[in-house]
């Protein structure tokens, strides 16, 4: 993938998963089963397909790298579905974020950011390390959205599905 694909993909994430994901949290939303899958499902089928072309050059170092990426950030996914409120409205289950939901968010983009910084510090940067963007943050929204799923199912709120979530707040 040439270098302007690359920039064009990682601003075409950014700016899907801060629309979609973050600024939708922070004012709040309707959430559906579609919602819960569709995004994470995107990116980790898109990012996995980048990742699998990458593999073949990558090192021992650059996979381990890989490794502690997805684990850290499916961990933030996991803490930054706890800092939402869930509540009912229109029948299903409304979702809103807090101030410590959009720090996380900040952190995630700092964690994902600074393990890059430390491979290339370490000369253990490669193509692996761009290619797995999406995988890594779609791995996080999909841990994010399934631990929001597991709460609304231990607290008997309803999840409608996607025509009947369409409902304004």
């Amino acid at each position: 993938m040439s270098s302007i694909a690359t920039v064009l993909l990682y601003v075409a994430v950014a700016g899907l998963v801060l629309y979609r994901v973050v600024y939708k949290q922070v004012r709040g939303t309707l959430l559906d089963r579609k919602s819960l899958v569709t995004l994470p499902l995107l990116l980790v089928v898109v990012g996995g397909y980048l990742t699998l072309k990458a593999l073949p050059g990558a090192s021992a170092a650059e996979l381990g790298f890989l490794g502690v990426d997805l684990v850290l950030l499916a961990g933030l996914g996991v803490l930054r579905s706890t800092t939402t409120t869930l509540t009912v409205r229109a029948g299903t289950t409304f979702q809103k974020g807090s101030a410590v939901t959009i720090g996380l968010w900040v952190l995630t983009i700092g964690v994902r950011a600074g393990l890059v910084a430390l491979a290339t510090a370490l000369g253990v940067a490669g193509p692996l390390s761009s290619a797995s963007i999406a995988l890594t943050v779609g791995v996080s929204i999909a841990v994010q959205n399934a631990t929001t799923y597991r709460r609304i199912q231990l607290a008997g709120l309803p999840l409608a599905d996607r025509g009947s979530a369409r409902v304004s707040r």
